[in-house]
């Protein structure tokens, strides 16, 4: 007699092996399948599994991860212009801006200092660093990966706090213009709007496709993806489809109402 087959939903996976940390073993008896099972669906859906061994606390956020409007606005930093180091282990943060350090810092409650650094080109900025083995796992079992500029793909970011995500990841490499639109005042001099038009750029299509639909799904708004490869020292701007590994793609969307996920914006 063959053992009744037991669906496994990878949303209620991803937040139990993921989210709460539970073993194989603590939910295939939660939902009533072997272990066997539970790590078979962690490969179909894409999910790292961890490596044997005791867990321990993270030190970041000191303790527990669980999805907030600070993590989550914190994690898109990291996605769009932080680093996981290729060691399984350090986290990074450079920029220019030692307030958006200074916040990433009271977001996940950090300890780690603000110090000098020096990029390529002999550019010189600031930069956060700490390590933390939990956290990275975490991080990697949403979908972030090392060298993630060309390969990051959709995350598993709650609809709950996405708009601090999108946030994090405008403050990391976006751009908000504030703007008065004119273009009308031909027809009635009363058509003069205030319009808000929102960047944000990524070496991945994949990742700022995920990005428009979500945004879409959530409040309605649409944007467009344009495609631009830098030759020289002149950004040369096009349509094309993405395929070429040195291209940047930019999701933009404009609106006449105030752009509902940039939370306390003037």
């Amino acid at each position: 007699m063959h053992p009744q087959y037991v669906p496994v939903d990878g949303e209620l996976l991803r937040r139990l092996y993921v989210d709460e940390r539970l073993t194989a073993a603590e939910i295939a008896a939660r939902i009533g399948c072997g272990p066997i099972t539970i790590l078979r669906r962690l490969r179909q859906f894409g999910i790292r599994a961890r490596p044997r061994g005791p867990l321990y606390q993270s030190k970041t956020l000191n303790g527990f991860i669980r999805w907030s409007p600070n993590l989550a606005y914190a994690v898109g930093l990291i996605a769009t212009d932080g680093n996981l180091s290729g060691d399984g282990r350090h986290l990074s943060l450079t920029s220019i801006d030692r307030d958006l350090l200074e916040t990433l810092r009271t977001c996940l409650h950090l300890g780690a200092a603000i110090r000098p650094h020096r990029g390529g080109h002999g550019s010189r900025g600031l930069r956060v660093q700490w390590g933390d083995r939990y956290f990275y796992e975490w991080l990697v079992g949403i979908g972030l990966t090392p060298a993630k500029s060309l390969t990051l793909r959709p995350l598993a970011v709650p609809d709950s706090v996405f708009a601090d995500f999108l946030r994090g990841c405008i403050d990391g490499d976006g751009s908000v213009v504030v703007y008065a639109d004119w273009y009308h005042t031909d027809k009635n001099e009363r058509y003069v709007y205030e319009r808000l038009y929102v960047t944000l750029v990524s070496g991945s299509w994949r990742f700022l496709d995920w990005i428009r639909s979500t945004v879409h799904r959530l409040i309605s708004l649409k944007g467009s993806i344009s495609a631009r490869r830098a030759e020289g020292k002149n950004p040369l701007w096009t349509s094309a489809t993405p395929r070429a590994s040195h291209s940047n793609y930019s999701a933009g969307s404009t609106t006449r109402r105030r752009f509902p996920v940039l939370r306390g914006s003037a």
